[in-house]
């Protein structure tokens, strides 16, 4: 028979998976739209489309511009993360196991929250590059002159999540790591460290696609991709006699989804050093 454990645990260790969750659990969910407090199985994100503004006589009707309304249906998915913690464990470590249960649990949680941003990120058609070249400077411009020819608002909310191998191509040019170029500070995302570079917030990311050294990398408008949360993590832990151990669950239910098309760019890179053959090299010279 399970006996609750003391509330004041539970209490701390419901804030510690929150705040873990928070800081160091999700990279991506502050970057996109996101809807809390969902009912129901699905919910719906609206896809506005553009008016038109017209004249009118001089008491005249005013012209209605007929907004095109795209409902786009999100679908929530539950997901668990749990792990048991031995009674008397407890009392042979000084590490505080709570915590690292907690913290564990949230980044779980929060990788998955990214997995599905991501997954409803690669659904996307539209793309620069063909997986034969690094993160260039070329490339980064072609992505961006496609969202400047789709009008995708250029108002601080564009963002780009990359690779490891990108990043460090990032950090070899110039302008991406000179303060004329990005400014003295770097802005943070949940906690993580990421740079401001043509009026786009870059940010590193492990879990991009990737596929024989074929790696696609995103570059977007907050408002292309929608985030809903029907729970937001929750803890529960139980007392279990016959393992003498507590169990601690965490749960969440979550789903994305991507709302308009143009307004993320996919970058296809390759996801190694290229190197260029000898006559290439020789011609460039």
């Amino acid at each position: 028979m399970s006996v609750s454990i003391d509330q004041v645990f539970v209490k701390q260790f419901e804030a510690d998976v929150h705040l873990a969750y928070q800081q160091m659990g999700t990279k991506l969910r502050s970057t996109i739209r996101s809807k809390s407090g969902v009912v129901g199985a699905s919910t719906t994100f609206q896809k506005v489309g553009r008016g038109t503004a017209s004249t009118k006589s001089r008491h005249g009707i005013v012209p209605v511009m007929n907004l095109n309304h795209e409902p786009v249906e999100c679908v929530l998915q539950d997901y668990y993360a749990g792990d048991w913690v031995d009674a008397l464990d407890e009392l042979k470590t000084n590490v505080d196991e709570r915590r690292v249960v907690a913290s564990a649990g949230a980044y779980a949680l929060g990788r998955k929250t990214d997995e599905l941003i991501i997954d409803a990120m690669n659904t996307a058609t539209t793309s620069v590059g063909d997986y034969t070249t690094e993160l260039t400077k070329d490339l980064i411009l072609s992505a961006v002159e496609k969202l400047n020819a789709a009008d995708v608002p250029d108002d601080g909310r564009r963002f780009a999540v990359v690779g490891v191998h990108q990043w460090n191509e990032l950090l070899s040019m110039d302008e991406f790591i000179s303060a004329d170029y990005v400014g003295a500070d770097s802005p943070l995302v949940n906690g993580f460290e990421s740079r401001k570079w043509l009026g786009i917030t870059w940010v590193l990311h492990n879990g991009l696609p990737v596929t024989s050294n074929k790696r696609d990398c995103f570059i977007y408008h907050a408002s292309s991709i929608g985030h809903a949360c029907g729970q937001e993590v929750k803890t529960d832990i139980s007392w279990h006699g016959e393992r003498a151990a507590h169990f601690i669950s965490n749960s969440m239910s979550q789903g994305a989804v991507l709302i308009d098309n143009d307004g993320i760019i996919r970058v296809k890179c390759s996801d190694v050093k290229v190197v260029a053959d000898a006559s290439q090299t020789a011609q460039n010279k």
